[in-house]
């Protein structure tokens, strides 16, 4: 079956758009051929920096023939609705058209309208212009006198069809003036004379003759295998990178890989700074001596084209290049190491936030409030919590973050050693911004724990408190990730943490901080010192300042501001139930679940939500779960049918003198029996117990609907037995909300 070859030359596409747009192209154009009735056995798109390309396998020569049948009106119809019917159809007449009888409509007439197939390169003619014009590019632009937009000037377009061992013909049609033709070209420098190509394999086999690799996997694995080897050759290992190796892919059509070296001097720098500088300002690689562990001073370039001397003067231009980066970067690390982390402080008085939620100083304090606060809970001592959260966010105001913002927190914890400070100090500089996505690493350590869960909780509440909360798929300030975080500390380091407890803090301390500035503001004042609120003061005045906004002032304004306070809380803790399924679904747990944990009151200790949601799964998956879940619904449903019914809700407990059956005396004995195993389990966080004693109420149920008539004639019984009903729901709230269990 004949392939359709379509190639868009044109000058160098950014890297960073292209594998999007080879993706883009395969599925506008696949999905219109598909939607012509044109199907195909294989696609596949292929990008280099200067073209876009796709060839589509197994194409039929031409659409299939359609017939269609258009019912018309009855005969005799009203002569309106006949020459309606006429002209839809495309018929000259009723002559045309034929007569056909149903049993109950009479006779009516039908129009057949047979429409031949066009010839797929018709179509693709058709398609595939419209294509270009409103090709989704991120940024796009227009040049010369004409109207076409496109990510840079398109010079040339690329498009035949035909069968293996015919001549593939030519699809004609123009974009702009822009003529399709069988005519491209290879490399740039090496081979930029045009050439003919007929089809897919001719295409690949004439571009790389032409010193062009087309397939954007293949010139990874030539980069990736060719770097490898050099170092090897040079007794070094390479450091792979695969966000840079995609980029420089998309930077070259023929990879040569070169080596190129700086001074030794350079590596008293942290080799994170070296390998930033190295990869932002010059794409290349970075080489480690596998006997130290440290980076070497070599580095891969890939180059574009095979020189004349070698690729000397191309490494030697690298180098230039990366020595004065590396000067630059020197300096700064110099310049930091010289001027400490506390210096620095001072200056986030003056830097905003959040317009509404103030500096970055005040930030900074209630970050390090909520970490003396959530220490003990996480195992950590005050002090060094205190110690961490005031230094955690220095380092944003050093040269070397402010030239390589990924780099903030690591240099936190470079410079905290740098200045001997306690090892869990500097640990926490870096930590507390994990995790910083699904598969970043947790912290650990403790003093860590609290500044990572206070910085996020912060985050969380002050947003939550100026109501910018994550819209659909907006969230500017990454609150679903500083939410996940927060799970995922809490869970894999099995930390006991009330929310509903902690929360009301941060919220507090933003409710208070305009007279926790008057305060500290007054205290700096008599102490006579500038420095951040309780740095520099006497012990007395340190004291007399935090009895003044200390934990009974924070009580107070959430006393006062309760109600609001509360149902901020509330709203946020709903927000962490929905980051927890999404958590817990992407583990193969039932979110459903979830919910049914969430909807009991007080369920704000994540660690102990997780736990009865695995032990509800486990007893559901068992034969006394489903079948008590069954006979669950079966209760409720005819709780509410008679509820609705009535007008009136059916509450326990029941009346013992009225339980005449044998079958709801038992079951009401095995309620309360299970309802006070459960609630001691639960007290005692025995979750599988709790499950245990609540499958010794699938036989009294069962027994109950088999032997008794809850509608009895007699209402007194009638009410009793709908009672009974609801103590079964009133004995499985100990555990959920059976209603949100789903399945």
């Amino acid at each position: 079956m004949p392939d359709l070859l379509l190639e868009l030359f044109s000058e160098e596409i950014p890297a960073r758009m292209q594998a999007q747009a080879a993706d883009a192209l395969k599925k506008l154009v696949t999905d219109s051929l598909v939607e012509r009735g044109l199907l195909y056995e294989g696609a596949k798109a292929f990008v280099t920096p200067r073209r876009l390309a796709l060839a589509v396998h197994g194409l039929p020569g031409r659409q299939a023939d359609q017939r269609e049948e258009k019912k018309g009106p009855r005969v005799g119809a009203p002569e309106q609705a006949v020459a309606g019917f006429l002209k839809a159809a495309g018929l000259a007449s009723l002559d045309q058209a034929t007569i056909q009888s149903d049993p109950k409509k009479g006779d009516f007439y039908v129009a057949v309208v047979e429409k031949p197939g066009r010839a797929t390169t018709e179509v693709v003619a058709e398609i595939v212009p419209d294509i270009i014009r409103k090709f989704p590019w991120p940024k796009s632009m227009r040049w010369g006198s004409g109207t076409l937009r496109w990510v840079r000037p398109l010079h040339s377009i690329v498009a035949t069809f035909g069968a293996e061992g015919d001549e593939p013909e030519v699809v004609h049609f123009s974009v702009d003036g822009i003529e399709a033709s069988n005519v491209t070209r290879g490399h740039r420098f090496m081979a930029p004379e045009p050439f003919t190509v007929k089809r897919l394999d001719d295409w690949m086999a004439k571009l790389e003759a032409a010193r062009v690799v087309a397939d954007r996997d293949r010139r990874k694995e030539i980069i990736l295998n060719d770097a490898k080897d050099l170092a090897l050759a040079a007794g070094l290992e390479l450091v792979e990178d695969e966000g840079l190796l995609d980029e420089v892919c998309g930077l070259v059509e023929w990879p040569v890989v070169l080596m190129g070296s700086f001074e030794a001097r350079f590596l008293d720098i942290p080799d994170e700074v070296i390998r930033a500088t190295i990869r932002a300002n010059q794409k290349c690689f970075v080489l480690k001596d596998p006997k130290t562990g440290r980076l070497a001073n070599r580095f891969i370039l890939i180059s574009n084209l095979v020189a004349s001397d070698g690729g000397a003067a191309i490494v030697a231009g690298n180098e230039r290049v990366i020595r004065a980066r590396l000067s630059d970067a020197k300096f700064f690390w110099d310049t930091d190491r010289l001027n400490g982390l506390a210096s620095r402080m001072p200056k986030f008085q003056s830097i905003t936030f959040h317009e509404k939620l103030g500096s970055q100083a005040e930030r900074i304090e209630r970050i390090r409030r909520l970490a003396v606060e959530l220490a003990p809970k996480v195992g950590a001592p005050v002090a060094l919590a205190e110690e961490a959260a005031l230094v955690a966010k220095a380092d944003l105001l050093t040269e070397v973050v402010g030239e390589f913002p990924e780099l903030q927190g690591l240099m936190g914890r470079y410079y905290a050693q740098g200045e001997n400070l306690p090892p869990e100090v500097a640990a926490a500089c870096e930590e507390h911004y994990k995790p910083q996505g699904p598969n970043d690493r947790v912290p650990t350590a403790p003093v860590s724990v609290a500044v990572a869960l206070a910085d996020k909780i912060d985050t969380l509440v002050g947003f939550w408190a100026i109501d910018e909360k994550p819209t659909g798929s907006k969230d500017p300030y990454a609150l679903r990730r500083a939410a996940l975080g927060v799970i995922r500390i809490v869970l894999e380091n099995g930390i006991r943490l009330r929310l509903l407890k902690i929360l009301p803090v941060p919220f507090a301390l933003l409710l208070n901080q305009d007279r926790v500035k008057q305060i500290k503001e007054k205290y700096e004042a008599l102490a006579g010192v500038s420095a951040s609120f309780g740095e520099s003061m006497t012990n007395a005045l340190h004291e007399e300042a935090q009895k003044d906004v200390g934990l009974d002032s924070i009580k107070k304004v959430v006393k006062e501001r309760g109600p609001d306070t509360l149902e901020t809380a509330l709203d946020l803790l709903a927000f962490f139930a929905d980051r927890l399924k999404v958590y817990l679904r992407d583990r193969g747990a039932r979110h459903d679940l979830v919910d049914a944990v969430f909807a009991l009151e007080g369920q704000d200790d994540l660690l102990l939500v997780v736990r009865r949601v695995e032990a509800l799964a486990a007893f559901l998956a068992t034969e006394d779960g489903t079948n008590l879940l069954a006979g669950y619904r079966r209760a409720v449903n005819i709780l509410r049918i008679e509820e609705k019914k009535d007008g009136r809700a059916f509450a326990g407990p029941t009346v013992a003198a009225l339980l005449k059956e044998p079958a709801e005396e038992h079951l009401a004995a095995a309620i309360d029996d299970v309802k006070a195993r459960v609630s001691k389990a639960v007290a005692a966080e025995d979750f599988e117990a709790a499950m245990t004693a609540l499958s010794d109420l699938r036989q009294p149920v069962d027994a109950f609907f088999d032997a008794v008539t809850v509608n009895d004639a007699d209402p007194a019984l009638r009410e009793n037995r709908l009672k009974l009903l609801d103590e079964i729901r009133a004995a499985t709230r100990g555990i959920a909300d059976f209603d949100r269990i789903e399945g």
